[in-house]
């Protein structure tokens, strides 16, 4: 009969052996890209290295000393702290209020809505620009044809250093929308309805009952939603890329789309890569903050 270490080493076997895929894909595609990526930005890799990668020189910090004075890449860092501050509270408070409306104000066709809130986070990105594009077109768009009809005109957004950026907020809180909304949705089910029966008996009103029961009860969510949405628009991508390329006059060059276009178009893949390592200390920072802010308000 084997003993007990015997059989605890082949329990322990069997798991290694099962986690095996999964460590392999983790290793190939996750952990070395990330490694590979920290040393690369330690260097001044470029597409004369790419058949030989330790030709490459070692430059220390010399490509992250770079970013201070590439003015391209603070216009990017100011843009996107600009498209978080005003895109995550937008985000945040339309699928807040969309939850709450589905959870308690529509009973006819809620699950038709909520498919519609949530059609555009599992929508193809072309497709959403060729949406956008024609909801923003100047001259056959839909609002401008909602303007001609009270006798205005409107100006060419995409092309607005002024409107880019706020039209790409727009466009990215609507299509990110239906994921708070469904987060939110699963929150507000959570809570006890006794608790709401009994604030109504007090004679609480709406307002103060969104107020005082469900703003308090919903933090938990609130936070998650807030630490990753925040995540997801640090590292807004998609919507300049498509719409705009970072244009006009860099108005909605973002940190990701400069440090796509430093690594891809022009092959600087060691200041690329120092400039992804920067991007995630910001998010990192960011998160913690957000957690050791809103954290303590959820006990």
């Amino acid at each position: 009969m084997p003993s007990r270490r015997d059989r605890l080493s082949t329990q322990n076997l069997s798991g290694w052996l099962y986690s095996a895929p999964f460590l392999s894909l983790f290793l190939t595609f996750m952990a070395f890209p990330i490694v590979a990526t920290l040393v690369m930005s330690f260097t001044d890799f470029d597409l004369q290295n790419v058949t030989d990668p330790l030709s490459a020189e070692f430059i220390g910090l010399e490509n992250y000393s770079k970013l201070a004075e590439d003015e391209k890449f603070v216009r990017a860092l100011i843009n996107t702290v600009y498209f978080v501050v005003l895109g995550v509270p937008l985000t945040i408070g339309g699928g807040l209020v969309a939850a709450v409306l589905l959870n308690s104000g529509i009973d006819r066709f809620r699950t038709f809505f909520r498919v519609g809130f949530y059609a555009p986070v599992v929508t193809a990105i072309v497709a959403v620009a060729v949406i956008w594009r024609f909801v923003l077109d100047p001259s056959e768009g839909l609002i401008a044809g909602l303007a001609h009809q009270v006798g205005l005109t409107t100006p060419n957004f995409l092309d607005s250093e002024l409107l880019a950026m706020p039209s790409l907020i727009v466009m990215a809180a609507w299509r990110n929308l239906g994921t708070a909304m469904v987060l939110f949705l699963a929150g507000l089910q959570s809570i006890p309805t006794e608790v709401r029966e009994a604030a109504r008996i007090d004679g609480a009103g709406i307002f103060q009952e969104f107020r005082r029961i469900t703003v308090p009860l919903l933090r938990p969510t609130l936070l998650y939603v807030a630490v990753m949405t925040t995540i997801g628009f640090l590292n807004v991508f998609e919507e300049p890329f498509v719409m705009t390329d970072g244009g006009p006059g860099n108005s909605t060059l973002t940190i990701s789309l400069h440090m796509y276009k430093e690594g891809f178009d022009f092959f600087h893949m060691g200041y690329a890569s120092a400039m992804a390592y920067v991007l995630f200390v910001i998010v990192l920072a960011v998160t913690t903050l957000q957690l050791r802010l809103l954290k303590d308000k959820t006990r």
